[in-house]
This record gives C-alpha cells, sequence and structure tokens, in this order.
C-alpha cells in the first residue's frame, strides 16, 4: 500500500499521514478495552481533502474508519486487528464556519469539540443544548454519528433533532451539501436522517447546521429523594403538567449510584438520611429566577403532600447547582474507580421502566446471586444504564467472564418490556450481533439494502452495525 500512502502524503502533507508508534494514541478505545490496527491515520484539515482522500481508498478498495474524539463505547470509531483498514481522523476539521442569530443556527466542521461549539454559542447570546459527560473531548461529527443524546433531550431532543443540514463525504468520494439551515424542506428522501446516527457506515460527514436557542433568563436546579422507579416516573408527571418545556432534565439515580460517589469523590446528597431512589431535575425559565423558583418549589410541595417523594432540595446558587450536577457526573468514573462492570445503555417506553427494573433486578438476582444493579439516566426520555457490578468480595474477571448470560438476560428484558438495546450510544461492534437477535427480519434487510446502495464496495468503517 505503499502507492496509497504516498498519494495520501502528496495531498494533505507527511506530517498528517501518521504510521507506526505515531498512531498508537488512536487505535485504543476509550474504555482502553481493544486495540485495533491500521495502514495509517490520516488528518485531512479539509472537506475537499476528505473527498480526496476517499476517492483514493475507494480506488485502492481499502477501508476507512472515521473518527472523532473516540469517546464513543461500542468500539464503532476503532479499526479492528486486521490493519488493512486506514484510520481518518477529523480532528483538524474544527472551524466554525457562521453564526447566524437570526436563523437561530451555527455551521460547524465535524471536528469541532462540542464544548468549544457551547461556548461559541453562548458569546452570541445563543444555547446549544446538547451536553454530555465528555462534552470536552467529543466532536460534533461523533455526536452526529451516533446521534447522541445527554441530559438535554427531554426538552431540545437527540442529535438529530438539533442538526438542520449536513455535509458529507460519500463511499464514492463525491461531496453531498445541504447546509441551507432550513426548517422545512419536503422536496424528497431526507438523505440528512440516513448519516445521523448510521455511525460512518454510510459516508463521512465533515460539516453540519446545527439549531440554536435562547439562553434561558434562569435555571433552578432540585434533587429529591424517593423510595421507587415508580414515584419517580409519578413526579415526571407532576413536573410536566406543572412546568411544560420548561423542565429540561430530570434524571434518575439509585443509591447504588450516589454511593459509589460519595465512596471515591467524598461527595454525598445534602440530606440526613439515604434514600432508594433519586431524581435530579432542572427547569430553564424564559421570564426570571423568581418565576423559575416559585414553580419548581410549587411541584416539590404538591410531590410532598402526595408522597411521591421523601426529602428534596433546591440549589440557591450556582455552585449549589454544580454540586447537585457533579453527584449525577461522576457516577462513570466512580464505577471506573470501584472496577469492572457490565454496562447497558437502552430506552424503554417511559411508563415501563419501573416494571422493567423491578423484573430485571429480580431475575439478575435470582441467576446471579448478589450482583449489585448501578442504575442510572435520563428518565424524561427513557434512556436507563442499567449497569451491573459484580457482588462484594467476587472476583472481577469470574463476573465479567458471564457477561454474555447477563446482556442476554438484560436485553431480552428490554425486548419483553418495549424496549431498545441501544439507546444513545450507537451499535458499533459491541451490539452489531445482539441486533441480529432483536432487529426484524425486514428492518435487517432494509438496513442491509441501505449500506449495499450508498457503500457497494464495503469501505466505509465496514463491520460496524451491521
Amino acid at each position: 500500500m505503499t502507492s496509497l500512502l504516498d498519494a495520501c502524503r502528496g495531498l494533505i502533507g507527511a506530517a498528517h499521514v501518521l504510521t507506526g508508534a505515531d498512531t498508537d494514541a488512536f487505535l485504543t478505545d476509550q474504555r482502553r478495552r481493544f486495540t485495533g490496527a491500521a495502514l495509517a491515520v490520516l488528518r485531512p484539515a479539509e472537506s475537499a481533502q476528505v473527498a480526496a482522500l476517499v476517492r483514493l481508498c475507494a480506488q485502492h478498495r481499502t477501508a476507512i474508519v472515521p473518527q472523532g474524539g473516540n469517546t464513543g463505547l461500542v468500539l464503532g470509531s476503532v479499526p479492528d486487528a486486521g490493519g488493512r483498514a486506514v484510520l481518518m481522523s477529523l480532528g483538524r476539521l474544527n472551524r466554525i464556519r457562521a453564526v447566524d442569530t437570526v436563523n437561530n443556527t451555527m455551521t460547524v466542521e465535524a471536528g469541532c469539540i462540542l464544548q468549544a461549539v457551547q461556548q461559541r454559542a453562548a458569546e452570541h447570546g445563543r444555547l446549544f443544548p446538547l451536553s454530555l459527560a465528555s462534552e470536552g473531548s467529543c466532536t460534533i461529527g461523533g455526536n452526529l454519528s451516533t446521534n447522541a443524546g445527554g441530559t438535554g433531550v427531554l426538552r431540545y431532543g437527540n442529535t438529530r433533532d438539533l442538526c438542520l443540514g449536513l455535509e458529507v463525504v460519500t463511499a464514492q468520494g463525491d461531496l453531498l451539501s445541504s447546509l441551507r439551515g432550513l426548517r422545512k424542506d419536503n422536496t424528497g428522501y431526507d438523505l440528512r436522517g440516513l448519516f445521523i446516527g448510521a455511525e460512518g457506515t454510510l459516508g463521512i460527514i465533515t460539516a453540519a447546521v446545527l439549531k440554536l436557542f435562547p439562553q434561558p433568563k434562569a435555571r433552578m436546579t432540585a434533587l429529591a429523594g424517593l423510595r421507587t422507579p415508580q414515584q419517580a416516573l409519578a413526579l415526571l408527571n407532576l413536573a410536566q403538567e406543572r412546568c411544560g418545556s420548561a423542565l429540561t432534565a430530570f434524571e434518575l439515580m439509585s443509591h447504588a449510584c450516589l454511593d459509589l460517589v460519595q465512596r471515591h469523590f467524598g461527595a454525598a446528597p445534602p440530606f440526613a438520611a439515604a434514600h432508594a431512589q433519586y431524581v435530579l431535575l432542572e427547569l430553564s425559565d424564559s421570564e426570571s429566577e423568581a418565576h423559575a423558583e416559585a414553580l419548581l418549589q410549587q411541584v416539590l410541595d404538591d410531590a410532598l403532600r402526595a408522597g411521591l417523594i421523601e426529602d428534596a432540595a433546591v440549589a440557591s446558587s450556582l455552585a449549589q447547582s454544580a454540586a447537585l450536577w457533579s453527584l449525577r457526573e461522576r457516577i462513570s468514573d466512580a464505577q471506573a474507580r470501584e472496577g469492572s462492570n457490565i454496562k447497558h445503555d437502552v430506552s424503554l417506553p417511559i411508563s415501563r421502566i419501573g416494571d422493567f427494573i423491578d423484573a430485571t433486578d429480580a431475575l439478575l438476582q435470582q441467576r446471579f446471586p448478589g450482583c449489585r444493579m448501578v442504575t442510572f439516566g435520563h428518565l424524561g426520555d427513557g434512556n436507563l444504564h442499567y449497569n451491573v457490578a459484580p457482588p462484594a468480595g467476587v472476583d472481577e474477571g469470574a463476573f465479567l467472564a458471564s457477561q454474555p448470560a447477563v446482556n442476554l438476560a438484560v436485553h431480552d428484558s428490554v425486548d419483553r418490556h418495549g424496549g431498545s438495546i441501544s439507546a444513545e450510544h450507537g451499535v458499533g461492534v459491541l451490539k452489531r450481533e445482539e441486533l441480529q437477535r432483536y432487529k426484524s427480519p425486514v428492518e435487517l434487510q432494509m438496513m442491509h439494502n441501505i449500506k449495499q446502495a450508498l457503500d457497494p464496495l464495503n469501505l466505509m468503517n465496514p463491520g460496524k452495525v451491521i
């Protein structure tokens, strides 16, 4: 493949065609479970270079693995161990091309870090509401390729809902652009929607038009302690009735989650007694801080009188709000410090989340006595992170050997309750085979047909999703 790499060097410069040890930082996944191999890491700086590189790879029948911030959790952004593909890092495509405060849009390149997009929106008095734990390192291209969710989905939707147009390099090296920022364009098939959530298997996203929103006048955060997920659902219903679209976040966390955060970070809920479940909720108000505070306090008072919650604390400062959010945001890091666990990113009809937790907890305790469930997630949109840790004192390696059986039990339960085995992390490699069990033959055939039509040589991130 010397001729291919020489041609790539001629296109983007030798300094941006990495080989050997220089590729190491790109080849291991975020959780450090797998390290792949690549012919080279290519680092183009503009969309035209991406298109030219794709054409070269197509001529040489060489597969391409696109990569943004490499923060994915399903091995979707690293190559396999074969070493026959090139990895295309989009980190140098990091320009914010335009901000339109009248149209409430921002046009950005795929390598822009999410946090930088949030900050630029704020500089213009606007809000880009996508918010993730990895926002300091994940990129917009990766967010779009996995249709990322995060804490604001309840009010603002997934990344797909926040995108009005895309620029994409096709598998043939053509540049498809729909960066018009239109909210209505009923002129045929939704090509934009095909590439969002496709994990780079149909083409490479190089730029996007994103929706912006007015900055809220006030944000109010509260933490409530309660007994059951069913009570959390009743609180969600009450909060939505009282607050409408002002309710922007509603996060469920089990006691096990906050126990881990306290053990490893010293942070604890501001309550005298522990609770079986916790809900972190936030209002974003367009009127005033006083209005938001009164609205939130009324919801909590009504919930206390109805017996839905046992205690509640409202943040009275930005520092207190940050402290409450840190309880939620540190759960994953606390899990990592505690040791290995078996992770599940699932979605369910909101009304069935309580039943799913009860049934699946009981099932796992029966099959794997003493296992510990670390359950948290975005209750308002039905996305649950249902993680299973080994029983106390049990060897981690021995427990992790049962991961296929644990996954089967959890995902079968998800399916019985009408849910999906991937809510916001994607399919990648880790869930590719399981997809065959839970997708219908018609869905799978249509997915294969789309892949064959758009990428007949199977050069776009092969081995991922399908």
